[in-house]
């Protein structure tokens, strides 16, 4: 295998994020490729058959001129569900807008130059700097980071350069939740202080908003907002220390630690689901990259669906013909300049071809993939298919293993919701009538609804959902109901019965 087949392979599986980190570092090393800009996006192939990564500018300019009369550039890729998506919105449009910004020969209207300096003055309208548009960003208030918003309170709660140097220390130890992760007594030594000094900082820094901060567990967090609101009497310690017992549901064993009987328990419980576990999160966390759809599903004109590649994620690479043919003339043959340039010539057409046919594999296998799945698309996960890798390689000619590099971290924006191409792929479940095989996520999604809408006299026990899934058609073992509802993390159906009864308890 040649190293350019291994990275052809590697493109595959890249996500847009890593792809485009990739192109750039071809494009920096490599004085033959270049981005497009403006509207020079490359596309697959044009209706010549040529590639359209691989035409020089002046070419470029003649194609545009010769196709002024409507060609789509994108039509091998794009389904002609777009433009008649394009119709249909500009019919809705109103076009009877008068010209508010009119040149010499249109009437003016008498508001017409207080119109044209408040356009002029907003970001993005008239010349200058803002011509270039506005950000969106720049109109949205900035959040505080949790950060930001304790080292706003330390001054009025710790005095002392140690102590202020202290605190930062522990500030920065916070995680996203405002929990703290440090070691007191080694965090003293790197001081130079004492662990008794981290220790008093500390308890003055857990006093400060939002409470529970700086603690060190879920019991000691929980105990900050009540000591805050004075309810930290022995009982609700005795029931902090033993929060295992809690997440069982073992309420019996609960009133004999903290010795109280059914009634001060639930109101104990209470005043508990009132807790935040979390007071970090309500703040600005750190940033995130945002999951872009590599394909987009819409409901076509004729009821069929239209599966286009997400233009966001298609790379905008070209080939700079044109300098290459001027640079190697002035090289001579069979000098190092002239094995450079052809080098560089030769890796630049196999980024575009492969890139190329990434595209194409990825349009492939999610046409496939609608196609199987256009009972999930209508009418939900109750109707999401039972298919495997080797379901889609085999109807599109491929090898399982590259539909798995193409489905993976691959996202599609359906009219269901956003789902990684992987989601599609389930295990098949019999059919209790020997009908047609039901997908395991299909199965989990009905034994979730079906323990949602339970009520706490008629707990549904994994036999009961067994009894139920058959009587649908859905031949399943016990063991396997088990095993989806941990994975669930759904409770088992006493410690479930034991909630809903407190809880409607609570409620009452």
């Amino acid at each position: 295998m040649t190293p350019q087949l291994m990275q052809s392979i590697q493109l595959l599986q890249m996500t847009h994020f890593e792809l485009n980190q990739f192109i750039e570092l071809e494009v920096e090393k490599n004085p033959l490729l270049e981005f497009a800009a403006g509207d020079d996006t490359p596309t697959l192939t044009d209706r010549h058959g040529k590639d359209e990564l691989h035409i020089t500018p002046d070419e470029r300019s003649d194609r545009d001129n010769a196709d002024a009369g409507g060609f789509d550039p994108l039509g091998d890729v794009y389904d002609s569900a777009t433009s008649a998506t394009g119709e249909r919105m500009s019919e809705q449009l109103d076009s009877n807008f008068e010209n508010v910004f009119p040149d010499d020969t249109t009437p003016q209207r008498a508001d017409a130059p207080e119109l044209l300096s408040q356009w002029k003055s907003m970001p993005g309208g008239g010349e200058g700097e803002s011509s270039e548009g506005y950000d969106l960003d720049d109109f949205v208030a900035n959040r505080l980071t949790l950060r930001d918003f304790l080292n706003q309170q330390v001054p009025f709660s710790v005095r002392g350069a140690t102590d202020l140097l202290i605190a930062q220390h522990l500030i920065d130890q916070l995680d996203e939740a405002g929990y703290l992760h440090a070691d007191l007594s080694e965090m003293a030594g790197r001081l130079g202080c004492t662990a008794e000094d981290v220790a008093r900082v500390l308890d003055s820094l857990q006093k400060l908003d939002p409470p529970g901060v700086f603690a060190r567990s879920l019991s000691e967090c929980l105990a900050i907002q009540l000591r805050a609101r004075d309810r930290l009497d022995p009982a609700m310690a005795s029931l902090l220390e033993n929060l295992e017992l809690l997440a069982r549901r073992d309420f019996a064993s609960l009133k004999r630690i903290c010795g109280v009987d059914e009634e001060d328990l639930i109101d104990m419980l209470a005043e508990i689901r009132k807790l935040d576990p979390k007071p970090g999160t309500g703040f600005e966390a750190s940033p995130c990259e945002a999951i872009v759809p590599d394909v987009v599903v819409r409901a076509a004109p004729d009821g069929s669906w239209a599966v286009e590649l997400n233009p966001d994620t298609l790379p905008r690479v070209l080939v700079n013909q044109t300098y290459y043919a001027t640079v190697s003339k002035h090289a001579p043959k069979n000098s190092a300049d002239h094995a450079f340039l052809t080098d560089c010539m030769q890796t630049a057409n196999w980024l575009t071809r492969s890139l190329d046919q990434r595209a194409r594999t990825i349009m492939k296998v999610a046409t496939e993939i609608v196609r199987q799945q256009d009972a999930f698309l209508v009418s939900g996960v109750d109707h999401l298919r039972p298919i495997n890798l080797k379901t889609v390689a085999d109807a599109i000619k491929m090898h399982e293993s590259t539909v798995s590099r193409v489905t993976s971290n691959k996202y599609m924006l359906t009219p269901r919701g956003l789902f990684e191409l992987k989601y599609f792929f389930t295990v098949s479940i019999g059919s209790a009538g020997g009908g047609d095989s039901h997908s395991a996520e299909s199965v989990r999604h009905r034994i979730r609804n079906m323990i949602v809408v339970e009520s706490p006299d008629a707990v549904l026990s994994d036999d009961d959902i067994v009894d139920i899934l058959k009587k649908g058609g859905v031949d399943i073992a016990r063991r396997t109901v088990a095993k989806y509802r941990e994975a669930m993390n759904i409770p088992s159906s006493v410690q479930r019965r034991r909630e809903k009864r407190a809880l409607a308890r609570v409620s009452a």
